[in-house]
């Protein structure tokens, strides 16, 4: 295999990922806690779009819990992102783990 081909398949995978890229940042996760008291949104880059509270779980005696569903919430989603994300790029790399891209 010559170099110009290893670079025309370089150049190749380079265009499929960024278009998986792009795909990913049009789709969405959201995340439920608390029985649906706190609800997050991120998309697939692994950004946060969205949170919403239900007024019910909003005490100002107990802002460690709000702070506590908050953070499960996000973690949640972002690790449901991550594996998503993982998923594409497998799908892209036929399952090579390649340093940098998952």
């Amino acid at each position: 295999m010559d170099i110009s081909s290893l670079m025309k398949q370089a150049q190749e995978f380079q265009q499929k990922m960024g278009q998986v890229q792009e795909e990913l940042a049009k789709k969405t996760i959201t995340s439920e806690v608390g029985g649906g008291m706190v609800k997050v949104t991120v998309n697939g880059k692994q950004e946060l779009l969205a949170i919403q509270i239900e007024k019910e779980v909003i005490d100002p005696d107990d802002a460690g819990m709000l702070q506590d569903l908050i953070a499960a919430a996000v973690n949640d989603a972002m690790r449901k992102a991550r594996e998503m994300m993982q998923t594409e790029m497998g799908q892209l790399t036929g399952g090579i783990k390649i340093p940098g891209i998952m």
